[in-house]
């Protein structure tokens, strides 16, 4: 399935898939946010520590599947699959943005 995705999501899933990392300062605002596993990571820097620990923890692919935009925010539904406990998994990625950046990404179980 193809979806229509905003660039800078497009671009967000190529890195989490294996892209490089340095690219996520073109993704991000310098003050997003990201909410993962009930974690909160404030800003660039963070948000960069936060992609480097989870591939060092896993190896791991992620597929966006459907995409419904409303109310300011794009939800994105993947799977991820790889080698962590309960693969495969269905969440939702919900995606504020704002100027072409991402401004927060929360990422919760469907």
């Amino acid at each position: 399935m193809s979806l229509q995705l905003p660039d800078v999501v497009e671009t967000y899933f190529d890195i989490s898939n294996g892209g490089d990392l340095s690219q996520l300062a073109n993704c991000f605002c310098t003050d997003a946010t990201v909410f993962d596993e009930n974690k909160t990571h404030n800003g660039l820097p963070a948000i960069v520590a936060w992609q480097h620990e989870v591939r060092q923890a896993f190896s791991f692919a992620v597929e966006p599947l459907q995409a419904v935009q409303g109310q300011g925010r794009l939800s994105v539904i993947t799977r991820l699959t790889g080698n962590f406990p309960g693969s495969p998994v269905q969440l939702n990625q919900v995606f504020r943005l704002e100027n072409g950046r991402i401004l927060s990404l929360e990422i919760i179980p469907c």
